[in-house]
């Protein structure tokens, strides 16, 4: 499905309710990553109903072992479409007999993308139709920006800045799953300037970072993003080898720690509704 405004056109796939596509409706310039399957062959996956990995891809729910790979499965499963206006669609999943063999919970997950001048807005709501049970889940944006592509600036041109950090602090991963070990990175100016060897040792996994924008521009023309996120306590940064984007992830929910006894009720970052309640969270991209 498309949507566009006047500033702005947006692309998403109704498998996994992926955007795949957002350019300047005049100038065509493609802000989003193209999924070259060489490096990377996604866009903008949905992490749902887990985010990063399980230990042994294996949890727990009342003494039932049940398998999830890691970020979960919504991002293979075809969404139900709904175009609200030319500007704005919502995109909606339910459990089913498929879903219900990996993770015995009956949810329904709603992804909303609008468009408003030069911006986009994705939101998350994830709803619990049960009338007894608690629904367990975690959830997790993945959107991959083009960084150094159709001759503009090359990646290291590129910067990420962070207006409410000085440092960033990054927990190290050791085999997909998370250690209390961790590595401080300095920021120049509050910028993190880009080079593909930041992340030959895999994605820059942080918790509590404070900066709610971080704006990604080349130094060249000072074309960019302001990438806008609230409410998600968990941030990732990362890059497939060599490859021209970079990802910019805000989570509600996080891969296991090394130690866990993979309980899922007790996993780290886990959201938790009640019956008949609805959750939201969203992000924001502003296009310049």
């Amino acid at each position: 499905m498309i949507i566009e405004n006047e500033f702005l056109q947006a692309e998403i796939n109704a498998k996994g309710a992926e955007l795949k596509s957002l350019k300047n409706t005049i100038t065509h310039y493609e802000y989003m990553w193209g999924a070259d399957p060489a490096y990377w062959a996604k866009t903008s996956p949905v992490l749902f109903p887990i985010v990063g990995a399980l230990k042994d891809d294996t949890y727990y729910h009342e003494g039932k072992a049940y398998n999830l790979t890691r970020h979960g499965f919504a991002r293979d499963f075809l969404f139900a479409e709904e175009r609200l206006s030319d500007a704005e669609a919502v995109f909606s999943l339910s459990d089913n007999e498929k879903t219900r063999l990996h993770y015995p919970f009956a949810f329904r997950l709603s992804i909303r993308y609008r468009l408003e001048e030069d911006s986009l807005f994705c939101s998350y709501e994830v709803s619990n139709p049960e009338d007894r049970h608690t629904l367990p889940f975690s959830i997790g944006g993945h959107p991959a920006f083009a960084v150094g592509t159709d001759g503009n600036p090359p990646y290291h041109n590129h910067y990420l800045e962070f207006p409410d950090d000085d440092v960033l602090h990054c927990h190290l991963l050791e085999g997909n799953l998370i250690t209390d070990r961790t590595i401080t990175i300095p920021l120049e100016n509050r910028r993190l300037l880009l080079r593909h060897e930041l992340f030959y040792g895999d994605a820059l996994v942080m918790k509590g970072l404070r900066s709610k924008q971080i704006t990604l521009k080349n130094k060249v023309d000072e074309r960019g993003i302001h990438f806008r996120h609230e409410g998600f306590p968990y941030f990732d940064i990362w890059a497939a080898k060599d490859a021209d984007f970079v990802c910019l992830e805000p989570w509600c929910g996080i891969a296991d720690g090394i130690q866990h006894n993979q309980q899922f009720d007790t996993k780290e970052g886990i959201q938790v509704l009640k019956a008949g309640e609805t959750w939201r969270r969203g992000w924001e991209v502003a296009c310049f």
